[in-house]
């Protein structure tokens, strides 16, 4: 299966460490999304995308075993916190999970921010493409 990894997921050796089976294919750009963060854990909130025209969210493709599948699932609290949404890449199936109940705004904490500025440095994205998107979706970045 392929996942499209955002946030703290992004970060390779966090992913690698939850998902064993994980093999990281490339980078990607979620287009007609926006990153928001919500829902409060460990002290600040969580990554989530929401549809926005004209955005993207920067992200990564893994290709997952069910077995890790079964792991972000309870990482992610589906479907209690996070469903699973569907979206096609060269005509395979790609899964994300997204937050269906849209809460307010909570800026996450700097120790999960850190960990998806290192995801996206993974990904080879450069620093202002970063501080840019970040900004559009509230976030102070120093």
């Amino acid at each position: 299966m392929l996942y499209f990894a955002f946030g703290s997921n992004l970060y390779r050796k966090q992913m690698k460490r939850r998902c064993k089976d994980s093999k990281y294919i490339r980078c990607h750009k979620l287009r007609g999304y926006k990153i928001n963060f919500r829902h409060m854990y460990y002290g600040g909130g969580v990554a989530d995308v929401e549809r926005k025209k004209n955005s993207l969210v920067l992200g990564a493709i893994y290709k997952i075993s069910k077995k890790d599948e079964k792991k972000l699932d309870v990482y992610e609290d589906f479907p209690n916190v996070y469903i699973k949404k569907y979206f096609k890449l060269s005509g395979r199936k790609v899964m994300f999970y997204y937050m269906p109940k849209k809460t307010k705004f909570i800026s996450p904490s700097k120790r999960y921010l850190n960990l998806i500025i290192q995801g996206y440095k993974d990904c080879g994205y450069k620093d202002l493409d970063i501080k840019i998107l970040l900004r559009k979706s509230k976030v102070r970045v120093r």
